[in-house]
């Protein structure tokens, strides 16, 4: 019996000239679909891996050198499958001081970061000038460093706690040194979903309208995906779908991050784990669908090393982050943590050379390209 999958993947994969580029026909929901139902790994990721090849061709892989700084864990919205969030009165609520913050961006450009990850929780009471002046301090200490801060939610957030519109919100925070936006909080962008696992956080039409709206002012995000709690594999593919068609509108994505959902010590923690099966199909299937993003992060970080390092063969580009600091999934009970020098082995074992990037896919000219040593866990 032929395999149902196959002329799905021999349509995408097919190489047709287009310009300069090289680029398989689009695949529609219904085959995106079937794809996911596929329980045929091992021809999805030759089939993810020949689109790579396709639109990365060059010799290396990359991996960026960032800390994710959480300002605050205080957080409004109730979030079934987040460890992380505390209620204002909560005896483990914080908000940093600033000189903790910047002895964390100091400490992270000390180890060769370009860029820090700046995320908390919906705080109720902060004000938009709050964010700013933080803004401020952090360029003008150091300008050097990319911020990649906020999440959609967030700054959703930020227009009804100040009575703003969003573009408003943007425009000032971008004003006072906001660099790009990290993709957080989507989750499934399938308003079921979203009011089944939280309350109290954007939907997803909303969600999607920050990201345009930043894309509208010149601005560039990233998009991810958590998946496997609740919502079913046809709105795995609407959530793909709606990224698919907002980077056709504006091209302001640089990269797809997905990971499995982690469920220790959370609302949701019934629910099993998914497996790196799931994981690496989901991640194969997303490279076939989005073929108007340029690139794909693996997920080590709740993957696991070995894992992460097949997401390359799986689609992904970039092994992601080294991750100097990560405080959400962590406290969730996922721990997996690389050195610099395991990263740069995951990649190179493949036969690639590993490159520092920045968070818009520009390689870092005075980073060493030899790595030294043997990829091993810690």
């Amino acid at each position: 019996m032929s395999n149902p999958i196959t002329p799905i993947l021999e349509k995408r994969t097919q190489q047709t000239a287009t310009g300069s580029e090289y680029r398989g026909a689009r695949l529609t929901p219904e085959e995106g679909l079937l794809l996911l139902e596929s329980q045929h790994l091992a021809e999805l990721g030759r089939a993810a891996e020949s689109v790579t090849r396709q639109m990365h061709p060059e010799h290396y892989r990359t991996y960026n050198i960032d800390r994710n700084i959480n300002y605050t864990n205080i957080c409004s919205a109730v979030c079934d499958f987040c460890a992380f969030y505390r209620g204002v009165k909560d005896p483990e609520a914080y908000v940093l001081s600033r000189d903790v913050l910047l002895e964390k961006v100091a400490e992270t450009i000390e180890l060769g970061g370009n860029q820090i990850l700046l995320q908390g929780g919906m705080h109720p009471q902060l004000k938009l000038e709050w964010y700013e002046e933080m803004l401020g301090d952090i360029k003008s200490h150091f300008p050097q460093v990319n911020i990649h801060g906020f999440s959609p939610p967030e700054l959703y957030a930020f227009t009804k706690l100040n009575r703003l519109s969003i573009r408003t919100v943007l425009e000032r925070l971008k004003d006072a040194g906001l660099g790009s936006i990290p993709g957080g909080g989507a989750e499934i962008l399938v308003d079921r979903v979203r009011k089944q696992i939280t309350r109290g956080k954007v939907l997803s039409d909303g969600w999607l309208d920050v990201m345009r709206n930043w894309h509208l002012l010149g601005g560039q995000s990233t998009a991810t995906m958590m998946f496997s709690h609740v919502e079913t594999l046809a709105e795995r593919i609407e959530h793909l779908e709606r990224l698919r068609r907002l980077q056709d509108e504006t091209g302001g994505f640089t990269a797809f991050i997905c990971w499995t959902f982690q469920p220790e010590r959370t609302e949701m923690a019934h629910i099993a784990p998914a497996s790196a099966f799931e994981y690496l199909k989901t991640l194969a299937v997303s490279r076939l669908y989005l073929d108007n993003f340029a690139n794909l992060q693996a997920s080590w970080v709740t993957q696991g090393m070995k894992t992460g390092q097949l997401a390359l063969l799986h689609g992904a580009n970039d092994m992601g982050s080294l991750m100097i600091e990560e405080n959400v999934v962590a406290q969730a009970g996922t721990v997996h943590h690389l050195s610099l020098a395991e990263i740069r082995h995951c990649i190179s074992d493949l036969g690639y050379t590993p490159r520092q990037r920045n968070v818009f896919y520009e390689l870092v000219p005075d980073a060493p390209e030899q790595p030294a040593g043997a990829c091993t866990t810690n």
